[in-house]
This record gives structure tokens, sequence and C-alpha cells, in this order.
């Protein structure tokens, strides 16, 4: 039943777009998985209450947040936690594999579930008649006196068309996809719950060890390296920007050329650690101390070189403003020396953990992502610096989301109607219904009811908006 609620459920709400539904489609089909454990004598775990809390709540983005993008990593990030909290994995085997296992079971599901029907059935043949005649007889009874009422009273009416989906044949088949969809995830879901493939039993074999001298050399000259790097870090942050780099690069420039550099260097050094710890050498006490150790260094400068990274994309960004992009980036970038925090700590307290923390800590990152809202936090800062500098690209804020509403509502007029045009005229043209209206077009839509633009396209034009111009904000 709760499969099947899921079914009809996908069927009605989520053909009209993304918001409060895409949490209500997956409370059932949550259910289905729970009932399903507990009748195959599954009971749940710390982690899989974690896995199964952190995915509903990542759900809860699309309803808040009316921007695309942690929309789209947080419906992701969902489905790889429900996975994971179906599987119960904790190798990094387990966790990679068990965060997409769901999908192997889609096929599985559907012929589990068909024949846990047809032994039920024969068992209870009796009982599926009364059943059958009482939910007719309710929807019969619910049909026609709705109907009734609504025709009797036009508020009724009214209340009951906003709350109930607007179906029409036309949308037949994409509801009957979306109808197949929602029933196979969910027995999909039923049926990994209830038998879950184990990809823990998935051995990875470490590498050869190599011995003391072959294996920390390379490492000890990285790590000159990045002592080295970093040297000429700090006598640069001591000896001033426009002392130090005057003669050769300006202060936007300094701090564009290096980030992406560092970003790579940082995601690089993962790998080096991963395969410096397959073929470590493993003969003892002092083996080990000497993969703390120079692992350890390596990983504390790697901090330094995240810090820097950071440092000079807010460089950057008080130069040129805040985008999406390097916004974005600044996020991975700090996610990443989480990471680096997390695989120091496993170096101290053991690894056992390493692998579920990682999966949580980058599921946290996206959370956090979509609840500060991106676009706002964009709109705020630019808003902010046009109070200091006066400079303001009014084109780029066409393509934010309605969560940037509230914070350029507060620049003066013409900037205020020029910057919000673009988003106000893609409001317009969307009429989703209450279950597919995030928390952002309800506080867009208020604001620019109470306060209705005043748009001359004349200043507009001069400020980029209706034009072919692009502003600062473009170069990356």
């Amino acid at each position: 039943m709760a499969a099947l609620a899921t079914a009809l459920l996908s069927a009605l709400l989520l053909g009209d777009g993304l918001g409060l539904n895409l949490l209500v489609v997956a409370v059932p089909a949550a259910l289905a998985a729970y009932f399903a454990a507990q009748a195959a004598g599954r009971r749940p775990r710390p982690w899989t209450l974690v896995w199964a809390v952190g995915g509903l709540a990542l759900l809860a983005i699309p309803a808040l947040r009316d921007a695309g993008w942690p929309t789209f990593l947080a419906c992701i990030s969902a489905l790889a936690l429900g996975s994971l909290a179906l599987h119960g994995n904790r190798t990094w085997a387990g966790v990679l594999a068990g965060s997409l296992g769901i999908f192997g079971s889609l096929g599985p599901g559907t012929a589990w579930a068909w024949r846990g029907l047809r032994e039920r059935a024969e068992a209870s043949r009796g009982r599926w008649a009364p059943m059958v005649r009482t939910t007719l007889v309710a929807v019969v009874l619910l049909i026609v006196f709705g109907a009734l009422f609504a025709s009797a009273d036009a508020a009724f009416a009214d209340l009951l068309g906003g709350l109930s989906p607007d179906v029409s044949v036309a949308d037949g088949p994409w509801r009957t996809f979306l109808f197949a969809v929602g029933l196979l995830g969910a027995l999909a879901a039923a049926r990994t719950a209830a038998a879950p493939m184990r990809w823990d039993r998935l051995k990875i074999r470490p590498g050869r060890a190599r011995g003391r001298a072959e294996w920390a050399l390379p490492l000890v000259v990285l790590n000159l390296l990045f002592a080295a790097f970093i040297a000429v870090q700090l006598a640069v942050l001591f000896g001033g920007y426009d002392k130090v780099l005057s003669e050769r690069l300006s202060y936007a420039e300094y701090a564009r050329q290096g980030f992406w550099q560092l970003l790579w260097a940082t995601l690089l050094i993962l790998l080096v650690i991963a395969l410096a710890l397959r073929f470590a050498p493993r003969g003892g006490g002092r083996d080990r101390a000497l993969v703390r150790s120079v692992l350890g260094t390596l990983c504390v400068l790697t901090l330094v070189v995240v810090a820097s990274a950071l440092r000079r994309m807010d460089l950057y960004v008080d130069a040129y403003g805040l985008t999406r992009l390097r916004i974005s980036v600044a996020a991975v970038e700090l996610w990443l020396g989480l990471v680096i925090v997390l695989i120091m700590a496993a170096g101290v307290l053991g690894s056992r953990w390493l692998p579920r923390a990682v999966a949580a800590s980058a599921a946290a990152a996206v959370l956090a992502f979509g609840l500060i809202s991106p676009d706002g936090l964009v709109a705020q800062q630019n808003v902010a610096r046009h109070g200091s500098t006066e400079k303001l690209d009014v084109h780029y804020f066409q393509d934010l989301s309605a969560d940037a509403v509230p914070a350029l509502d507060t620049l003066p007029e013409p900037q205020r109607s020029c910057a919000l045009v673009g988003i106000a005229s893609r409001l317009e043209d969307r009429n989703e219904p209450w279950y597919a209206t995030s928390l952002g077009v309800v506080r867009a839509r208020e604001i620019l009811e109470d306060r209705p633009l005043k748009v001359d396209e004349t200043e507009c034009r001069k400020l980029g908006t209706y034009g072919d111009q692009r502003g600062f904000y473009d170069e990356y």
C-alpha cells in the first residue's frame, strides 16, 4: 500500500515541478522500506537513521529554495543517502557502491513485490474483497459529494481546486510515467531494505608494501615543495600585496591566477594520500610512525594551501563581486579542507569510521549550501558592495532565481527595478500549485506585490539590462 501511495502521489504531484511535493512523495516510499525491513527482521542502526534523516532533510531544500542548482545537488545527495540507509555499508567500497545500489533493485524489486502479492492473495483471499469494496465506496462518496459541495459554494470550489492537483487528459502519458517511476522506486527501496546487497564484502587488496626510503622520499620532496610555496605566500602576505606584486600582477590578477591551481592541487593531494596509504610500508610500529609523520605533515601543509586558495578567492570577490561559480568553488574548497581534517583525525583515532564520515560531510555540505541560499547570498554581497563602491552589474542579476529578490529589493531605484525585471518576468510566467512552489518564490511574489516595479527601459539599457553588454561578473 505504501508503494502504491508513492506511485499515486508521484503521478499527481510531481508533474507540476518540485517543492514540498518531493518530500511528500518520499515519506510513503520511506515507510515502504521501513515495513519491508521490519518484516525481514532488520532493525535500524544509528548510521541508518543518520542517512535517512539526512536524506529527508535534503529533500526540504526544493521546498525552501527556488534556485535549480542547489535543488539538483540536494536531490542527488538525498537519493545517495537513501540508498546508503537501505544498504548500511561502512567500507570505502560499500559506501561508494551502496550510494548507487538502489538502481540495481529496480527490476528485482518488481518481481519481488509480485511474488509477495501472490503469496498473500492465496493466504488471505477472503479478506481482499471487503477491502476493495470499502475503498471503492469511499472514493465514490468523495467524488459525488465533493462535486455537489463545489458546485454549491464557490469558496469551497476554490479551496478544493487549490488543494487538489490539476490533472488533464493531455498530461496522461507524463502522469503515467511518473506513476511508474514512483512505483518502481518505492518497490526498489522496499526490496533493498528487505534484502540489501552486501557491498562491504567487496575487498580491495592493499598494494605491495614499499620500502621506507622508496615510499617516503617522494613524499618528503613534495612536503618541501609545499613548504617553499607556503613560505612565498607568507612573504607576499607580510610584504603587502601591492608592494610585492606591483611590478608584475595587479591585485585581482594575483588572486584570480592561483585559485584554480590551488583547488586542483587540493584534489590531487587526496589522490596522492590514497595511493600513499595503499603502498605504505607495514612492517611494524616504526613504519606506522613514519607514515603518520610524513602524511600528517602533508595534510597540515595542504590545509595551509586551502587557506591560501580561500584567501585568494576572498581578494577576487572584493575586487569583482560574488557569483554563483565563485561561491560554488569556494564551498568545494572548504569541504576539501574538511576532508583533510577528517583524514588527519583518522590517522590518530583509526580509519574505520572515515568512509561514512566523508559521505556524511559531503551531504552536510550540500544541505548547508542549500540552506544558506547561494543566490540570495550572491545578491546580498553585491548589493552591500554597491553601497561601498557604487559598482553593480545589473545584467548578471537577470539569471538569478527568486531567492535573490529580498536582497535586490533593497537597491535604490532605478537599479532595483532593472535588477528585478528578469526575475519578475519569469515569476509571472510560472503558475505552479502550492505543493510545487518554494518558500523563496512565495517571499519574492509578496515583495513584488507590495512594491511593484517601476521599469524605465532607457535607464535599464544604460545599466546593461536590455542590451548585449556583459559585465565583470562573466569573467568566471
